[in-house]
């Protein structure tokens, strides 16, 4: 019992320490796989962290290269500029090359039957020799009725191609006559330059500087030009760019023990030298690209007198402060090399001309001849405003005084607005902020102080800056106007446009001074009146469809497929042609849309008005045409009686325009309508390049 006893002990104190040992070895082998991890864990973060300061130090240096590069384009710009095409008449001649005449399917014949398609195809002892006759004269009598039908399809389409044809004709004459009035005007140019014209002088080599290529799009070109034809001398004020141009960092450095970037700023003396030398660039180059576009020997000398807006250091007033300035004689200028030159010594030694020693402190120097000391006409863009006038000119206004108008307008409608520095402001003149709980937000604001048109690609830009930006809207103001593509790119995007009369109403409106162009007491543009009635004879389209779609129905006057203009597309925001010819009008039930037209008073030269409607993105921007269905024209007199229904197709799934249909003209004058159907999934926009209207 005892030998046994004791076995059962010693099998229980064997297990008990083999578990021990199992026990200590899981623990060792727990405490090792810990230990690894944590080696591990370690080893990533310590990579980790290397990876995140290279990716830091990677971008230290890509800024610290960006700076670079900004100082090495300012430094090589008059070499660069040396490098740009001469401005040439010849650029501007357009050749004498129209698009073919392509009158697409009408140029084919259509097919005409064959008797044999219509006679039966079966053996003759399957029917009897009466069955036989009889389905013969069936064949033939099917045979005629459709050879009748497609003959008098096939005239009709000859009469269509012939009046297409005359049409092109037509077209095709008129842009011809429009391109040789234009070549004969640049003809007309070139002799008056010869002649020694001071009006054809200062257009001519304004535009030379307005168009070279040799400028980059970031330094201003405004300008004010007379010429002495007596000295055949140009003389100019040309803005220069400010002293913010240069950058004030020198490098950038990634600091491990703080986490930041760490710029190291450019010496005073370096950066000071660096625009002096930037400034007489700007007016050797001014010179050079004058000289260059002067082809017809009108240029013996020319005065450039370089300036910039700011406050007068001593009187703290705005103004035009002349920082550098240089008579630069035909003779003196030919001979120099300026691709090699130093810019200051050339400036200021080889040709005697004056460079501020200090014009980061906007140190003036004494301006040479001034374009208003010459007499007779001077062409400015920019300057400042008389102070004696009732109604300050927009036009002429000084850019800064415009910006700072523009922001105090804001303020005045109850913003909070300030200006933006001249340079680095990505795009932003002003930023304003909207107080109001729901409609408000930040809001950016650029301002154009154009005559001409402002071009689409501005919106697009100012689209882009709002979205950079994280902006909840941006307004686009302008002393000039918008085109209907402006409005198109616009339409469904947190953007507002601000042509010239509705800023000059804003500005009465909130206590405000400011008028567009005229003389000291000039009248004040109005809003404009409201348009005449439609001639008698006009119709009503009216437009209705199934579904809740919501649509916009516009028309565009066409030659061919080409607008006439874009002021020929009729839409939300281009109400009418300039004719009135085509305008659109309030709907009333059944209809969902409506247009007014009158086709007796449509331009000669259209041939067609096409219709076409497209989702309105604000109201629905996930929308598409699917449930367009149903859709039909109703044809009403001036009277409002209905003379007819125009079926058009239904829309599709993922389309978001459509071509309704278009009113063709007949060779006999009358009108014939052509259904339509081409959908597009680009909405509007892709519609209109379509039809000849770039869209930003």
């Amino acid at each position: 019992m005892s030998r046994r006893s004791g076995g059962l002990i010693g099998d229980w104190a064997e297990a008990q320490r083999r578990m021990q040992q199992t026990q200590q070895i899981q623990h060792r082998e727990a405490e090792r796989r810990q230990r690894a991890y944590e080696r591990e864990a370690a080893r990533g973060q310590r990579e980790q962290q290397a990876a995140y300061r290279q990716h830091r130090e990677a971008e230290a240096r890509r800024r610290t290269e960006r700076i670079e590069a900004e100082v090495s384009a300012l430094q090589g710009l008059l070499a660069a500029g040396c490098r740009a095409p001469a401005f040439r008449t010849a650029a501007l001649v357009r050749p004498e090359q129209l698009e073919p005449f392509a009158p697409g399917n009408l140029a084919h014949p259509l097919p005409m039957p064959r008797l044999e398609q219509f006679q039966q195809q079966s053996s003759g002892w399957a029917l009897g020799p009466n069955r036989r006759a009889q389905a013969e004269r069936e064949a033939h009598a099917r045979y005629t009725q459709a050879w009748q039908a497609a003959h008098a399809a096939e005239m009709q389409r000859q009469q269509q191609l012939a009046a297409y044809r005359q049409q092109y004709d037509q077209w095709a004459a008129q842009q011809l006559a429009g391109i040789r009035e234009h070549n004969n005007g640049l003809a007309e140019l070139a002799r008056a330059l010869r002649a020694g014209d001071a009006d054809a002088a200062v257009e001519y080599f304004s535009a030379a500087l307005y168009a070279s290529t040799a400028w980059p799009e970031a330094l201003p070109r405004q300008l004010a030009a007379a010429y002495d034809p007596g000295a055949r001398e140009l003389v100019l004020d040309w803005q220069l760019p400010g002293f913010q141009v240069v950058p004030e960092a020198k490098s950038v450095r990634y600091m491990p023990s703080t986490d930041q970037d760490k710029e190291t700023a450019r010496p005073a003396t370096q950066r000071r030298a660096l625009y002096r030398d930037l400034l007489a660039q700007c007016l050797l180059l001014v010179a050079r690209e004058l000289y260059a576009a002067d082809e017809f020997g009108a240029l013996e000398s020319v005065v450039v007198n370089g300036f910039v807006d700011d406050h007068d250091p001593v009187t703290g007033q705005e103004a035009q402060i002349v920082l550098a300035s240089v008579a630069a004689a035909r003779s003196a200028f030919a001979g120099l090399r300026l691709e090699q030159v130093s810019a200051v010594d050339c400036l200021v030694e080889g040709l005697r001309g004056q460079l501020s020693a200090r014009p980061d402190q906007l140190t003036a120097v004494r301006p040479g001849r001034r374009p208003d000391e010459v007499g007779g006409g001077v062409v400015s863009h920019g300057g400042h405003t008389s102070g004696g006038e009732d109604e300050p000119d927009l036009f002429g206004m000084d850019p800064i005084a415009f910006e700072n108008l523009v922001a105090e307008l804001f303020r005045a409608m109850g913003m909070e607005a300030v200006t933006t520095q001249r340079s680095g402001d990505g795009g932003v003149d002003i930023e304003a902020n909207d107080p109001s709980p729901i409609t408000g937000g930040r809001i950016v604001v650029q301002v154009k102080r154009y005559r001409n048109t402002v071009p689409p690609t501005a919106v697009r830009d100012l689209y882009g800056t709002v979205q950079d930006k994280g902006a909840n809207k941006g307004v686009l103001v302008t002393t000039s106007s918008f085109g209907p593509t402006s409005y198109t790119f616009s339409n469904g995007k947190p953007l507002e446009l601000v042509p010239g009369e509705k800023l000059v109403e804003l500005l009465h409106q909130y206590g405000l001074r400011g008028r567009l162009g005229g003389g000291p007491g000039a009248a004040v543009p109005q809003r404009p009146a409201p348009d005449p009635e439609p001639p008698a004879d006009h119709n009503v389209l009216g437009m209705t469809w199934s579904g809740r779609v919501a649509l916009d129905v516009c028309a565009l006057v066409c030659a061919g497929n080409r607008v006439l203009s874009e002021d020929h597309f009729v839409f939300f925001n281009n109400p009418r042609t300039p004719d009135g010819s085509v305008r659109a009008r309030a709907h009333a039930a059944p209809d969902k849309a409506a247009l007014e037209v009158s086709f007796d008073a449509l331009p000669r030269e259209a041939d067609r008005l096409v219709l076409v409607a497209a989702v309105d993105p604000e109201a629905d921007p996930h929308a598409d045409l699917a449930g367009f269905t149903d859709a039909r024209i109703r044809l009403l007199d001036a009277a409002g009686a209905e003379a007819g229904q125009l079926e058009v197709s239904d829309g599709r799934a993922g389309e978001t325009a459509l071509v309704l249909g278009s009113f063709r003209r007949r060779s006999n004058g009358d009108w014939d309508f052509v259904i339509g159907g081409k959908g597009y999934r680009g909405g509007l926009e892709d519609l209109l390049r379509e039809y000849g209207v770039e869209v930003a």
